[in-house]
């Protein structure tokens, strides 16, 4: 049996999960989604900063607009910290498309006029 805290919502709910996927103690039907997903095939959203090439020390926040595979974090990292972009910025604008094939754009999260 498998123990999980859901962070799908503010509740915090201890899950547990047995060997049939059967998940208990969620207050809400997400948490059965969530626990699954979490054991059979993790996720996550990376924020990073990268640098504004025509603003001297100067960053600008990003973030993937969709969940990786959390096996991919890290690779995603490294491509990330070479990326880099001129101001402005605007929130929404895509700045790396399909990064590694995964589906998933890395996203200015900031305005920069």
């Amino acid at each position: 049996m498998k123990e999980l805290t859901c962070i799908i919502c503010p509740r915090g709910c201890r899950l547990k999960i047995d060997d049939q996927m059967n998940v208990t103690g969620n207050s809400c039907p997400r948490g059965p989604k969530y626990a699954i997903a979490e054991l059979t095939n993790p996720t996550r959203t990376i924020t990073s900063s990268i640098r504004v090439t025509n603003r001297p020390y100067t960053l600008v926040s990003v973030k993937t607009d969709k969940p990786i595979p959390k096996d991919k974090m890290f690779d995603v990292m490294k491509e990330i910290d070479k990326l880099s972009i001129a101001a402005p910025t605007h929130i929404g604008q895509i700045v790396k498309e399909n990064i590694l094939g995964l589906d998933s754009n890395i996203i200015i999260t900031k305005n920069i006029d």
